[in-house]
């Protein structure tokens, strides 16, 4: 049962006999009295007036999926099944980072009618956003007390990660083709493998002359190379402690699913097989042998409901990961974080055994501001921070110089251009034939 505003003025009322009669004690004391009871039994008797909302059925319509940043919508269904209409509220108990613009409803729901409402959902976090009850407020015909129940109507919108570096996919795709076409034309090298024959054409290198297909038609014929396909990539996402941090708003983890994303969908297109893991101390979430569009829909979907670990990595079982998922020459890609010494023990003591065996490419992300606190020294405070910047630059320095002598590759970046700069480092691989 609950009360309304309604309801409380009108005992408010009852203090007027009070002051109007205040020399007269016990008459205005028996005329609030009086008026207590009036207003009491006008609550029961609205309350018994009042429609059941344990009566009243519902029915839920949502989207499955929406991508970060982008709205949804949230339909509820009332069917009033009483021999009352229903008047009052309805409120839809979403969880907050649903991010729900309105949550309450004023219904008027006639008995054995449907109606529906409709909420906007701009949800702010990733993962499953669920809700699992319905508060309905059924109040009488004065509107003074209210009867109230909450109805069990579970729902869940599963909001997948934003792929804002999606952006970058045309141009690193344009770039590909540029490389195809260029590498077709040149003779065979590292990573390049046989593509087709065709007639000779002034300025070809006469090393690459197929002299037996030139003996069958009778005229020059040349080959043409293109860079080798189906290699295999492993994408490994560290989602340990260090990837909670948040750098220009972002998680360090959100920039790595942005970075993973970007790069499978250009490996993916360059005829690549990509094997994504999300690791700290067990595999939070893993794609395996999906190629094309239903590649990026599976690893959206997986990596949606991955969160940071407050734990560290235990980088001692990746290389066993790897072998795992394939013992062929692969570009292993570690999405982590290079800051001190100290933190990245773990991951360059293992970085042998990786490199042995493959191709290893280690991005992290870098806080942008800390560039800019180092030339900041207007006062004490400022240099105190400039500092301590230059200090933490002089770490990841220190860290990536050690991870490139184990022989690894070293991409560092903001959250804007680390995803870009992962692109470009596999375009350059490839075209080095290093893949």
């Amino acid at each position: 049962m609950a009360v309304s505003g309604r309801f409380v003025l009108l005992l408010a009322l009852g203090a007027v006999p009070v002051v109007l009669l205040g020399q007269a004690y016990g008459l205005a004391f028996e005329a609030l009295g009086g008026w207590l009871a009036l207003a009491v039994l006008l609550g029961i008797v609205d309350l018994l007036l009042a429609g059941s909302p344990r009566r009243v059925s519902i029915e839920r319509d949502l989207p499955l999926r929406v991508r970060l940043g982008q709205p949804a919508r949230s339909d509820l269904y009332l069917t009033n099944g009483g021999r009352r209409a229903l008047r009052g509220t309805v409120r839809d108990a979403w969880q907050p980072s649903a991010g729900a613009v309105t949550t309450r409803f004023a219904v008027h729901l006639p008995a054995g009618e449907r109606r529906m409402v409709s909420a906007e959902l701009r949800p702010f976090r990733r993962g499953e956003r669920r809700v699992e009850e319905v508060a309905i407020r059924s109040f009488g015909p004065l509107g003074l007390w209210a009867r109230q129940a909450n109805v069990t109507a579970p729902g869940r919108i599963r909001v997948l990660p934003p792929f804002h570096s999606r952006r970058h996919l045309p141009s690193r795709l344009a770039r590909l083709r540029e490389l195809d076409g260029r590498t077709s034309v040149m003779i065979r090298g590292q990573g390049t493998e046989f593509d087709s024959l065709r007639e000779y054409v002034r300025g070809d290198d006469v090393r690459s002359i197929d002299w037996r297909a030139t003996a069958r038609r009778d005229e020059l014929v040349v080959r043409t190379w293109r860079p080798e396909r189906d290699r295999r990539v492993v994408i490994v996402i560290d989602s340990g402690r260090t990837s909670a941090a948040r750098i220009d708003d972002e998680p360090r983890l959100d920039t790595a699913f942005e970075a993973a994303l970007l790069l499978a969908a250009l490996a993916s297109r360059a005829g690549d097989r990509i094997d994504v893991i999300a690791w700290d101390r067990r595999v939070r979430a893993r794609v395996q042998g999906q190629t094309g569009a239903e590649l990026l829909s599976r690893m959206v979907d997986a990596l949606a409901s991955v969160d940071p670990e407050l734990l560290e990595t235990d980088w001692s079982a990746v290389p066993a990961r790897v072998r795992e998922i394939t013992n062929q020459r692969a570009l292993v890609v570690l999405l982590t974080s290079l800051e001190t010494p100290g933190s990245s023990r773990g991951l360059l003591s293992v970085l042998p055994q990786l490199t042995q065996r493959h191709t290893v490419l280690v991005a992290s992300v870098t806080d942008h501001g800390t560039f800019e606190r180092v030339g900041q020294r207007a006062d004490l405070e400022q240099t105190y921070t400039a500092a301590s910047a230059e200090r933490a630059l002089l770490d990841i320095a220190r860290v990536s110089a050690a991870a490139r002598q184990q022989g690894a590759e070293v991409v560092t970046g903001s959250p804007a251009d680390l995803p870009a700069a992962v692109a470009d480092r596999y375009l350059a691989l490839k075209a080095a034939g290093r893949l």
